[in-house]
């Protein structure tokens, strides 16, 4: 299954079962085959994705230590839906989202 994240403020945001469902679970959402993100929910969306980045790497720097230089890290993954949250809000225009 693939999530489409559609906004009139934006450009479609795809991303793969997986990442959808863990993005949607981290600002609240259920994993639902549709799905809408009021404005007045997108403030808090926006901390809950940057709260659950800063959580996975305290430090905020990029550690390639490790052996890892070639795993995608959430900081990447939620990063497009992050800018999509910013500019909806600032446009004061809903995303909504079908499998």
């Amino acid at each position: 299954m693939i999530y489409k994240f559609k906004s009139k403020a934006t450009g479609d945001l795809i991303m793969t079962q997986p990442v959808g469902e863990r993005v949607l679970s981290l600002i609240g959402k259920p994993a639902s085959a549709q799905g809408i993100i009021e404005v007045d929910q997108m403030s808090a969306a926006i901390a809950a994705l940057e709260s659950a980045v800063a959580a996975e790497n305290p430090s905020g720097a990029d550690d390639d230590s490790g052996g890892h230089a070639d795993r995608v890290g959430l900081r990447q993954r939620v990063w497009p839906m992050v800018e999509m949250l910013k500019r909806a809000l600032a446009e004061k225009q809903p995303i909504v989202w079908g499998a």
